[in-house]
Order: C-alpha cells, then sequence, then structure tokens
C-alpha cells in the first residue's frame, strides 16, 4: 500500500471493517470513516460519524473534509428498500440510474456506486490491498487433511458456485457425495449453511461423520474492489453444527478472518479448511 494515499472507510457489518481499520491505521493512511447505519455496530465503531446509504451528500462531504484520496468500502451491506431510502438532494440526482442498477442485479448495483464515488474524484482501494495478510493462501489452513472424496466435492462445489455467481445470485454452495445441498442466494453463506439442518444427517453428515463441502467463490464478473467471500469464525461453528467436512475458497480470492480463531475452531472440530489454485 502506497505511503502517500489517505483512506476514507465506508463499513458495513461483520468483522472485516474492524480490521480494515486497524492496517489503515497502524499505516497511518486513514483520514476518515464512516460507519453505515444500520449496517455497522456502534459499538465496534465508536465516535465513527454514522450515515444511511441515502445521505451520499453527506459522504462526500467527509470524505472531502478529510482530504481523501482513495475510498474502501469493507464489511456487510444489504440491499437497499429504495422506497425508504430517504436520500439527501445529492442521492435524489443519481436514484434514478441506481434503480436502474439494482434491476440489473447486486453486480451491477455495486459497480455503479463505486462509479459515482469515482465521479467526485476518489479512487477506489480494495480491502485487500489494506490488509494483505487476510488473505487465504493456497493448501491447508489447519491441520485436518482432505481426502480425495472431500476434494471432488470441493471441486464440484466450485463449478457450482461458479455457475450461480456467473447468474449474480450468491457465491457459495454446498456438495456432499456428489450432490449440491444447498446454494447461497440473498441470505448469505450462514444462513445458508443453517438451512442445512433442516436435512436428514445421512445427507448433511453429521459430528462423527462428516461429510459436504463448502466452496465460496468470487463471482465471475465481480468488482473485486468489494464483496470478496470471508471465512471466519461464525462461518466454521455453522459448518461444524451442520455436519460438513470443510470450507474452501479461491486461494488469494478470500478473507480469512481471525485467522488463529478460526484455524482453531476448525481444527477442534474436525473440519478443514483449504484455499484451492485458481482454476483456468
Amino acid at each position: 500500500m502506497q505511503a502517500d494515499l489517505t483512506i476514507g472507510l465506508i463499513a458495513g457489518g461483520g468483522d472485516l471493517p474492524k480490521h480494515v481499520r486497524a492496517a489503515a491505521d497502524d499505516a497511518g493512511n486513514l483520514a476518515t470513516m464512516i460507519a453505515l447505519d444500520p449496517f455497522a455496530s456502534e459499538l465496534d465503531f465508536p465516535g465513527a460519524e454514522r450515515l444511511r446509504l441515502g445521505q451520499f451528500g453527506k459522504m462526500i462531504k467527509r470524505l472531502k473534509a478529510a482530504n481523501c484520496t482513495h475510498v474502501c468500502f469493507a464489511g456487510i451491506v444489504k440491499r437497499p428498500d429504495f422506497k425508504r431510502l430517504k436520500p439527501d438532494l445529492k442521492a435524489m440526482r443519481h436514484l434514478p440510474g441506481t434503480i436502474r442498477a439494482a434491476s440489473q442485479g447486486d453486480d451491477a448495483l455495486m459497480r455503479h456506486v463505486l462509479g459515482l464515488f469515482e465521479q467526485e474524484g476518489f479512487q477506489i482501494i480494495s480491502p485487500q490491498e489494506v490488509c494483505e495478510d487476510l488473505m487465504l493462501t493456497e493448501g491447508l489452513a489447519g491441520q485436518v487433511p482432505m481426502t480425495e472424496a472431500h476434494r471432488h466435492d470441493a471441486l464440484m462445489a466450485c463449478k457450482i458456485a461458479a455457475a450461480i455467481g456467473a447468474l449474480d445470485i450468491g457465491q457459495g454452495a454446498v456438495v456432499a457425495r456428489g450432490v449440491t445441498l444447498a446454494v447461497e442466494a440473498q441470505e448469505g453463506t450462514d444462513a445458508m449453511l443453517m438451512r442445512l439442518l433442516n436435512l436428514p444427517p445421512e445427507l448433511r453428515g453429521t459430528s462423527s461423520e462428516r461429510v459436504g463441502v463448502l466452496a465460496k467463490l468470487i463471482k465471475p464478473n465481480q468488482d473485486i474492489r468489494v464483496d470478496l467471500p470471508t471465512l471466519g469464525p461464525e462461518t466454521v461453528r455453522n459448518a461444524i453444527e451442520a455436519g460438513l467436512a470443510g470450507i474452501v475458497a479461491e486461494a488469494g480470492g478470500a478473507f480469512i478472518i481471525d485467522r488463529k480463531e478460526t484455524i482453531r475452531l476448525a481444527d477442534e472440530g474436525g473440519l478443514f479448511l483449504a484455499g484451492l489454485p485458481k482454476a483456468e
């Protein structure tokens, strides 16, 4: 990361924004922070200005007042209900284009939003540029091995995840013994894993006989400056509860949050974590 850039962090929910803030602050690059209401917790970011999605004008004023050269988006932000958005004057000017982009899918909406900030003179910096040490690397992250049967399920789950990603549906899929058990949509990965609990144990596995692999992949047409797959303690806990054998993602294409704790939980629960090489 360059030493002379100044970053304005726009934070959503989850743990990733906390790591981005700490890394940018340690490097001396953090100029200001905006916590998106209601996604970012007030407890996580005390003192940060809290703004709603519709307060685009206030966001731009805050970023320019802090002399930001770059904007970084990190964290979970759910698709807005445009009927309740309450846009300010600056947001109102862009609302028709934003609604049109939203009708084309989440990826189109995000590219549109990034473009609005670029039009204001900011460059977009990705969380992975700020927190390179959070990226999942190739190979096993913990001590639990991946068998050939698991690898077969992992590769099939990757194919399914890539297919739904190409349709802008989601980033994750679960396959067990060659059977697709679940795909991720708007509910998110953790909610998808909880759905597995409704399946018979002989399909999804148990604590004594773990089967099935969760794969999380970047969507083929996704702007990788935002919304990379994220693995962390909660995902591991839910995968363990669902009886899965492991979790895979593309090496260099996913964050692993709270790495030590995430790996400890996986090892303790008999779950493998692996970074797979990028498919050609």
